[in-house]
């Protein structure tokens, strides 16, 4: 029915969703005023054809649609204003064409994620900060509604047999839905949005998640080819930083990124883009992550990007730097870069239980120069908190040391993270190849400087 992407015409500003949220009804009560939209919505299926209209997509007749919407809520007998008409009429509208309630919060660009759980409550993410929304829905019907209006623009269905979706839409962002019987209390549907605009190195230094001093290491090591796991929980921000880094792999290589939904947004020429497939109704003709990579390597790829390494195809990402796809990256769900190598550890055990542990570390080793902890703080900021080197195996685990670290020292009036970036003053082992690839770095840039507040 509709494939996500922003339609011109009357829609609300995407400045004004919340504002607007905030006055609708003022004077009726929730059910009251739900009740009043279904029966405009019902009195203009009688006077337009809304399947014909809304396939159509013409913006002449979305223009059209919505003066009959204001003329039928003009015509009711409720104590509404005139700013509480223009609520209705274009919820009505967003209804028919769009989202319904889901509309302003998918045209304002400040929202990064919508939750919601069940049909009374909708959060939202602004600037890493979750806050309740006024968003609500008429029921779990309506709710279910829009869920099953989202997945079918994507070619999916979700119902009791396939209660789960989790998918790419056309916009780039990424949803993810589950329904009755296995969410307890409705419908759950949750919407990862993705800007437009690709973040650079510049916007992450403004924002202060690094200091210059670590872009030019972290950017050197992709220059010299180094290999790259960047580390971090839900929402640290790890696809942002591999997009950025990315951006520093040149023009001339050929890239292949394997993704488990399409995030990435690479500028260079030559990249083959790989997604991979969910199951169909039957349950079969799933392709996953490891099939993928391994299908990759014979496509010739100067660099491998995983989008997120999850499962066992990790220890195929591991053979594959360490067989002639230097500079290759991934991220991976991780607390610190210890716990990264850890869980890389059990991933990799996964494809081969007759792998020795030390076999295996030593694979890590070899394979990994770097790992990049990300992390999002109380205040919603988030920062590299690491940049760290493998140095080896030890008897217990794979030996690291700090490069650049960055310490929270306490939390200022306004609630904000209080904190120091500073190098550790430790030489890492990787300097002498940066060197040899022609790469030049300030001398005194792994010196333990005074320490740079965040």
């Amino acid at each position: 029915m509709r494939d996500f992407e922003r339609n011109a015409g009357p829609a609300a500003p995407s400045n004004s969703g919340r504002s607007d949220e905030k006055k609708r009804g003022a004077g009726l009560g929730f059910h009251d005023y739900q009740e009043l939209k279904s029966s405009v919505h019902r009195e203009l299926i009688t006077k337009v054809d809304v399947e014909k209209v809304v396939s159509a997509r013409d913006t002449h007749m979305r223009s059209q649609v919505f003066s009959v919407i204001q003329v039928l809520v003009e015509n009711l007998n409720a104590p509404l204003t005139a700013a509480e008409k223009n609520s209705l009429s274009r919820e009505v509208l967003d209804e028919v064409f769009g989202l319904g309630p889901l509309e302003p919060l998918l045209q304002d660009p400040g929202v990064n994620d919508i939750l919601v759980n069940g049909f009374k409550d909708v959060y939202v993410e602004r600037a890493g900060v979750l806050e309740k929304s006024v968003t609500m829905f008429k029921d779990n019907a309506h709710l279910m509604h829009i869920v099953e209006r989202i997945v079918s623009a994507i070619g999916r269905h979700v119902d009791e047999s396939s209660p789960m979706v989790d998918a790419r839409l056309a916009d780039g962002s990424r949803i993810n839905v589950i329904i009755p019987p296995l969410a307890v209390d409705g419908p759950q549907l949750s919407i990862r949005r993705f800007g437009h605009r690709a973040i650079t190195g510049d916007d992450l230094l403004e924002k202060k998640t690094m200091t210059p001093p670590m872009l030019q290491l972290m950017a050197g090591a992709v220059k010299a080819r180094l290999n790259i796991v960047i580390s971090g929980g839900t929402g640290a921000g790890k696809t942002t930083l591999l997009n950025v880094l990315s951006g520093f792999i040149s023009d001339k290589e050929r890239i292949v990124t394997i993704e488990d939904s399409a995030e990435l947004q690479l500028k260079q020429s030559h990249v083959i883009r790989l997604e991979c497939r969910p199951a169909n109704v039957e349950g079969r003709g799933a392709i996953m992550q490891r099939q993928l990579l391994i299908n990759s390597l014979r496509m010739r790829p100067d660099r491998i990007i995983i989008g997120e390494v999850r499962g066992d195809e990790a220890l195929d990402m591991l053979q594959a730097m360490n067989t002639g796809h230097d500079g290759s990256m991934t991220t991976i769900h991780a607390n610190s870069p210890l716990d990264a190598i850890s869980r890389m550890e059990t991933m990799a055990l996964m494809a081969s239980v007759s792998l020795s542990e030390k076999a295996l570390r030593r694979q890590i080793a070899s394979a990994i120069s770097i790992v990049i902890q990300v992390s999002r703080f109380a205040d919603g900021s988030r920062r590299v908190t690491h940049i760290s080197e493998l140095t080896g195996i030890g008897p217990e685990s794979v030996n690291m040391q700090d490069i650049f670290v960055f310490d929270q020292t306490g939390v200022a009036a306004d609630n904000s993270v209080l904190g120091d970036f500073a190098a550790t003053g430790i030489r890492p082992k990787f300097a002498d190849k940066l060197r040899v690839s022609g790469i030049v770095l300030p001398p005194d840039i792994f010196e333990q400087p005074a320490r740079v507040s965040s």
